[in-house]
C-alpha cells in the first residue's frame, strides 16, 4: 500500500517531475537535438492524424453515415466535436461560408487545445508555452485568411479593401489597416503563450507548495488542475474564434460605396 501511494505522489506531483528539468521526452530532444516544445507538437499532430484515420475507417464501414451510433463511442464523440465545432462556424462565418472554413477551424482548435492540455500531465511541457510554437500558428493563421481573402476577391479587389471608402482619405488609412493586420499575427501568439505560461506557473508554483516541511503537492494542485483545463479550452476557443474573425473579414465583400468596419 505504500508502495502504490509513493507512486501515485510520483505519477501525479508536479513538482517531482519538474526537479532538474525532468520531462518523458526530455532524453530524446538531447539525442536528436530537436527542441522539446516541437518533438512535443509533433507527437500531438501525428496523434490527432491517427484518430482521424481510425475515424474515416470506421465510418468507411457504415452504411448510413447519418444514423449514429448507439451509447458513447468513438465516433460520437468526433462527431461530438465536429457539431460544436460546426456550429460556431456558422454563427461566426454563416451558413454559406461555414462548411468551406470547417476543416481549418476544426484541425486549428484541436491542434491548440491538446497542445495546451499536455501541459497539465506531469512530465510535459505545453509547446503553446513557447513563444516560437505560438507564433507559428498565428502566422499559419495570417497565411491562410489573406490567401482565402485573395481567392474570393482577387488580389486587386482584397488590397483596396485596406484603403477603406474614400479615396481621398487612402494614403492615411492604408498603412494603418496594412500594419494592423501585420500585428495580427504576434497578437494571436503573445496572448496564447502569456496565458499558457501563466497558467503553467501558477500550477508549479501550488505544486511545490510546503506546509511545516510537508508536500501538499498531491492535494492542493487538483483544484489548479480544474481550473487549467478551463484554461486550455478557453485560450484554444479564443485564438479559434479570432481565426474565423479574420476569416470573415478577409472573405467578405464590400460594395464600393460601401464603408468598411474595421
Amino acid at each position: 500500500m505504500k508502495k502504490i501511494t509513493a507512486l501515485i505522489i510520483l505519477l501525479f506531483s508536479f513538482d517531482s517531475q519538474a526537479a532538474g528539468g525532468f520531462t518523458w521526452i526530455g532524453l530524446i530532444s538531447k539525442q536528436t537535438h530537436i527542441p522539446e516544445h516541437i518533438l512535443t507538437f509533433g507527437i500531438i499532430g501525428s496523434l490527432l492524424s491517427i484518430v482521424g484515420l481510425i475515424y474515416r475507417a470506421k465510418i468507411a464501414n457504415v452504411s448510413n453515415v447519418v444514423i449514429p451510433d448507439k451509447g458513447i463511442t468513438f465516433r460520437n464523440l468526433v462527431e461530438a466535436y465536429g457539431k460544436f465545432i460546426y456550429t460556431q462556424c456558422n454563427a461566426v462565418l454563416g451558413e454559406k461560408d461555414a462548411p468551406k472554413y470547417f476543416q481549418f477551424v476544426a484541425t486549428i482548435f484541436i491542434l491548440i487545445f491538446f497542445s495546451n492540455l499536455i501541459g497539465l500531465i506531469p512530465g510535459f511541457l505545453p509547446p503553446t508555452e513557447m513563444l516560437n510554437t505560438t507564433l507559428a500558428l498565428g502566422c499559419f493563421t495570417f497565411v491562410y485568411y489573406n490567401f482565402k481573402g485573395c481567392k474570393e476577391q482577387g488580389t486587386i479587389n482584397y488590397l483596396k479593401h485596406f484603403a477603406g471608402p474614400l479615396w481621398y482619405l487612402a494614403f492615411l488609412i492604408f498603412p494603418i489597416e496594412i500594419l494592423s493586420n501585420f500585428i495580427r499575427p504576434m497578437s494571436l501568439a503573445l496572448r496564447l503563450q502569456g496565458n499558457m505560461m501563466g497558467d503553467h506557473k501558477v500550477l508549479q508554483t501550488f505544486s511545490g507548495l510546503e506546509v511545516l516541511g510537508l508536500k501538499l503537492s498531491l492535494f492542493v494542485p487538483m483544484p489548479f488542475y480544474l481550473l487549467g483545463l478551463l484554461v486550455c479550452f478557453i485560450q484554444a476557443y479564443v485564438f479559434t474564434m479570432l481565426s474565423m474573425v479574420y476569416i470573415s473579414l478577409a472573405t467578405e465583400h464590400h460594395d464600393h460605396d460601401e464603408a468598411h468596419a474595421h
